[in-house]
């Protein structure tokens, strides 16, 4: 047989998830100088991942990036098998069977817990679940939340957290030219909330937001942005650290939020955003669904950049009906591979994935969230997807054997002896059409379709 990676026997590589990171590791595969065949294996019928159904509808620009993936996409050598759940429908054994190697690119797709009581009362939301919902995910698409409350609590300081913030915060004309999902402008459209609170463990110097994030809440149009002065007052550690050069990001998001501590409230606004910090949820309380939050007031202790929050035992009480938490994503197992449950991560070195004893499993790769944990931005993924296509290529010898490897075809044959409906770039491209098709009447990118029997609908018309 001849060498791996040439010609006559191209390498064969299975990418589970067309994410960013899926997309990167495509991207750097086809670029490399061995000869291979990429099969990107997708559980809904839309690829992209969060660039489409977690970023968030009035952020347009960031999913720019979805051009350079069609990119990709339109390589001879990359093809999209979507509609299909990689543990079920097929597993990691048979794609290790039907490829030379498997990289997997699943993501982080559910929530850290809070871990008090009363977290799972009705009326107490994961920050997923909302922004799959207003994103038109079809895992969320028939969620339901209830906005006729006067008061939302949102537990967390970062991105996502500012996303549902701001989205509960905006007005419908505010969201009406994105690509929000209909059903969700419709609901937030009745929205009768009239002050958000955004909570913080720590202080204002340790707050993960992006400062072009946190500046938008100083732009909307019918919401202040309110910061007590007196929470502006750092102790000496959170002082040092944005002394330190390398933490600029954190000075502006510091200066930003000192801006709003001085702003004026204005009173012809019909909603407030409270900014939080140095509270903690002890207990959320309600007899059949959530009717407030006990939340505990902290200190920090610690050495600058290690502080960490601790209670004081003085709390407030503070009446809501909706709380959102979002203080990070963790991975989810997926049947046949080694998977680490308190970091909610695939155990790996470089992306080669390992056992729970550190030994490096042949053939299976990791790249993304569920390689590294929910860090960094989208562009963070392509070092890491780099990174590990690296890791692969140097295996390539190891990656060698002399069993032939169908790759897509065997994939096919598993599908249909299942009856399993798959979907290809060339199918999704038909739905994309359609979408921005619909939208554009109601000044939208697009109109996102929401279930899956609608896409496949599209599809087969």
């Amino acid at each position: 047989m001849s060498t791996l990676g040439t010609e006559e026997n191209p390498l064969l590589v299975a990418i589970v998830g067309s994410g960013p990171s899926g997309f990167y590791a495509a991207e750097a595969l086809i670029k490399s100088e061995v000869n291979v065949k990429v099969d990107t294996l997708e559980r809904l019928p839309s690829p992209y991942g969060l660039v489409r159904s977690g970023v968030a509808p009035d952020h347009q620009k960031l999913k720019q990036v979805i051009a350079l993936y069609q990119k990709t996409a339109d390589s001879p050598d990359f093809n999209l098998i979507a509609n299909v759940n990689v543990g079920t429908d097929i597993t990691i054994e048979e794609l290790c069977q039907s490829h030379h190697a498997v990289i997997i690119t699943s993501g982080a797709e559910t929530d850290r817990k809070l871990g008090v009581p009363g977290e799972d009362l009705n009326g107490s939301y994961t920050a997923t679940e909302f922004v799959g919902w207003y994103n038109g995910h079809p895992d969320y698409r028939d969620r339901e939340f209830d906005l006729s409350h006067e008061v939302a609590v949102i537990i967390g300081q970062g991105n996502v957290a500012a996303d549902v913030s701001r989205i509960l915060a905006k007005t419908v004309d505010e969201l009406k030219h994105t690509d929000i999902a209909q059903h969700a402008l419709d609901t937030l459209a009745e929205s009768k909330i009239k002050e958000i609170h955004v909570i913080g463990r720590r202080g204002p110097a340790q707050a993960k937001f992006t400062p072009k994030e946190l500046r938008e809440f100083g732009e909307l149009s019918d919401c202040n942005s309110i910061v007590r002065e007196e929470d502006m007052l750092l102790n000496s550690e959170s002082e040092a650290e944005l002394q330190e050069k390398s933490n600029i990001a954190s000075k502006k998001i510091y200066e930003q939020f000192c801006e709003f501590s001085k702003r004026e409230v204005d009173p012809a606004k019909s909603r407030n955003c409270y900014f939080n910090f140095l509270m903690g949820p002890k207990e959320l309380i309600g007899e059949t669904k959530l009717e407030k939050i006990i939340l505990e007031k902290n200190q920090l202790s610690g050495e600058a950049f290690k502080q960490s929050a601790r209670g004081t035992g003085e709390t407030i009480e503070l009446e809501t009906g909706i709380l959102f938490r979002s203080i990070g994503y963790r991975g989810v197992p997926i049947a046949g591979v080694p998977f680490h449950e308190s970091w909610g991560t695939i155990p790996n070195e470089n992306g080669r994935i390992t056992d729970n004893d550190g030994n490096i499993i042949p053939k299976l790769y990791a790249a993304g969230w569920i390689k590294r944990g929910p860090s960094g931005i989208i562009g963070t993924n392509r070092a890491c997807s780099v990174e590990t296509v690296q890791c692969l290529l140097e295996d390539l010898e190891k990656l060698a054997d002399k069993t032939n490897k169908a790759g897509a075809e065997e994939i096919y044959s598993i599908l249909n002896k299942k009856n399993i409906r798959y979907v290809n770039f060339d199918d999704w491209k038909k739905v994309d059409a359609k979408e921005i098709e619909v939208g554009d009447p109601k000044g939208k990118p697009r109109e996102k379709f929401t279930y899956v029997d609608e896409m496949l609908s599209v599809i087969d018309s």
